[in-house]
């Protein structure tokens, strides 16, 4: 066990009873889970002391587009739902498995990860840990919700647009997106191939790092916090702001210059080359070609707004989606060499959560959403490494997010460290 962290082996099951308990009974924990693995969680939970890792112990939770061995991957699909159990665990369960992890249970997302607002009419939608009455982020709703509650230290989901900081950021924790191929995506159900990755959330920087190792499969060797030059993209992220996230944006910019950080506000020119990659290519094309049976036979079982996002797919031919992905290639290779070593900040999202009701009406929906995703799915359409950070500016909670090009994780994490100690006062 690592001090540093807020679990202990030899209280995993005590832990876990108490998640099982307010999962049950506490009404703000509805909808968080689609299923408890309690079973196999007692188990590891009894199994965990004998394991020397310093994640052993750590109450996690799935999203429920991961095979978990024995149990159906629904991926918040109702479509889904009568499909054969899993045989065996995906590779970065099973690695977290062997980690001595703690499974408490298959959390809530919204339908195959095609939202960034986090709302299922299949399973309910969670409800947001720190703005009530408002919507939870997607598409990893139940995790965030999860951590955010103190149900479980660590949640493992995806991010095609920003499906695991979006959610961090609404509920007030640390969401991590790693580039896309240092963690393998085998068996796990994908949105987008293209954009698709898999990452953690948490509460600190350090236990988002040591589960991404985990999922990796890498050596544990924490990075020191090391702060770099963060750079303020000013043709990028900045504008429709929430007056509150601006406000708290341009706070937060004060405060980490006074902790003695480097802040920089320049142009970006690899953003032009950005304007001309619709992200929305890459989701529909390649969300149809895995699905479509489901999407030609049952579309009355669909959440009506994804069968639309993935009935997008027809509006644009097989030489525009090569196209597409041609134009994101020439978009990596500008924008790694244009970032470098320096570290963009941005606002998470430029809105705070909206509320769940403002949502029923489809137009609002659209809109919201694709504000919510705005800034998050740069770092996916660059293929690199983006970490969302909480932060509070007039007792509301707010996020920032750092970016780094594809394959500079470990210096992401290093600054988000930094950051993250400016933020607390201990820089």
């Amino acid at each position: 066990m690592t001090s540093s962290f807020p679990w202990s082996s030899d209280r995993a099951f005590e832990r876990l009873g108490d998640t099982f308990s307010r999962a049950d009974n506490d009404p703000g924990a509805q909808a968080v889970f689609t299923k408890l693995l309690r079973r196999r969680g007692k188990h590891q939970a009894q199994t965990a002391p004998e394991n020397p890792h310093s994640l052993a112990g750590a109450i996690v939770s799935i999203k429920a587009l991961f095979d978990v061995a024995g149990e159906t991957t629904t991926s918040g699909a109702k479509v889904l739902m009568d499909a054969p159990p899993a045989t065996s665990d995906a590779v970065v369960i099973a690695r977290l498995d062997k980690a001595g992890a703690v499974f408490a249970g298959l959390t809530n997302m919204s339908e195959f990860a095609y939202s960034g607002l986090g709302l299922n009419p299949h399973f309910g939608t969670p409800l947001n840990a720190v703005f009530p009455g408002c919507a939870p982020g997607g598409s990893t709703s139940g995790g965030a919700v999860g951590v955010a509650l103190g149900l479980c230290d660590i949640a493992i989901g995806s991010d095609t647009g920003g499906s695991l900081r979006i959610p961090a950021a609404f509920n007030g924790i640390v969401g991590f997106k790693p580039t896309q191929g240092t963690v393998p995506m085998t068996g796990g159900r994908p949105l987008s191939d293209s954009l698709d990755s898999f990452g953690p959330m948490a509460r600190s920087v350090a236990a988002c790092e040591l589960a991404w190792q985990v999922m990796a499969g890498t050596d544990l060797q924490p990075v020191n916090k090391r702060p770099c030059r963060l750079v303020v993209p000013a043709n990028f992220g900045l504008s429709e702001m929430d007056p509150v996230v601006a406000a708290g944006f341009e706070h937060l910019r004060q405060r980490l210059l006074a902790s003695g950080l480097e802040i920089v506000e320049k142009q970006l020119v690899s953003i032009d080359l950005y304007g001309q990659v619709p992200p929305w290519h890459m989701t529909s094309v390649e969300a149809r070609a895995h699905y479509e049976r489901c999407f030609q036979d049952r579309p009355q079982d669909f959440d009506q707004r994804v069968h639309a996002r993935m009935a997008r797919a027809d509006e644009i031919s097989a030489v525009q989606y090569r196209q597409t992905l041609n134009r994101r290639s020439e978009f990596i290779g500008a924008f790694s060499e244009e970032v470098w070593d320096d570290i963009l900040l941005l606002p998470t999202t430029p809105i705070l959560p909206p509320e769940i009701d403002s949502l029923k009406d489809d137009a609002t929906f659209n809109r919201l959403n694709l504000l919510a995703l705005r800034n998050p799915s740069l770092v996916n359409v660059a293929d690199g490494c983006g970490i969302a950070l909480p932060f509070e500016h007039q007792n509301c909670v707010l996020s920032a997010m750092l970016i780094a090009p594809h394959g500079r994780d470990e210096t992401l994490l290093a600054c988000a460290k930094a950051v993250e100690a400016a933020l607390s006062g201990e820089a």
